[in-house]
């Protein structure tokens, strides 16, 4: 299993070269990374921005934070512990009024889905989370225990789109 310290220095992040090509940051822009995890496309994206650029680097996950900082030091980087579906409310705390681009690589790490203590991994035993960020909301284990069958099978087969969902409740 990787440490937060390993998963900063051999993160590589998805189709950067796309990403940089479609966002393309330039020196003195302002860039939102709304899900920053391990720093990956940031690290390219803030090195591109330059002194006087900034990068906002958002995500839920406190751990996904800590790594994302530990690489990204010295770099023109803010990074808050955050949603970002709360976007124009955390750029109007930092008194940003405009961005000239926003990323938003969504999905789960393979941090996360590695580290069975999460609750993501569909491969190792653990307890069953699935919280991006454990301070907030309730653990999927508590849901599964206390919904009942039929509600438990709606959100299966609305958000999981299982057609299974019934038996798959039942279980």
């Amino acid at each position: 299993m990787l440490s937060m310290s390993q998963f900063s220095v051999e993160h590589v992040p998805v189709l950067l070269g796309e990403v940089l090509q479609w966002l393309d940051p330039r020196p003195g822009q302002v860039i939102v990374d709304g899900t920053v995890g391990g720093g990956g496309h940031a690290l390219a994206i803030a090195q591109r921005l330059g002194p006087t650029g900034k990068l906002i680097g958002l995500d839920l996950d406190p751990a996904a934070l800590e790594s994302a900082g530990a690489r990204l030091t010295g770099l023109p980087v803010e990074l808050v512990h955050g949603n970002f579906a709360e976007l124009p409310e955390i750029l109007d705390q930092l008194g940003i009024a405009k961005v000239d681009g926003i990323l938003l690589d969504l999905g789960m790490s393979s941090l996360q889905l590695a580290d069975p203590t999460r609750g993501f991994s569909f491969s190792q035993d653990g307890p069953l989370d699935m919280r991006f960020d454990p301070s907030r909301g309730q653990p999927a284990w508590r849901l599964v225990n206390r919904l009942s069958a039929k509600t438990l099978a709606e959100l299966i087969r609305r958000y999981g789109e299982e057609r299974y969902s019934r038996r798959i409740a039942q279980a």
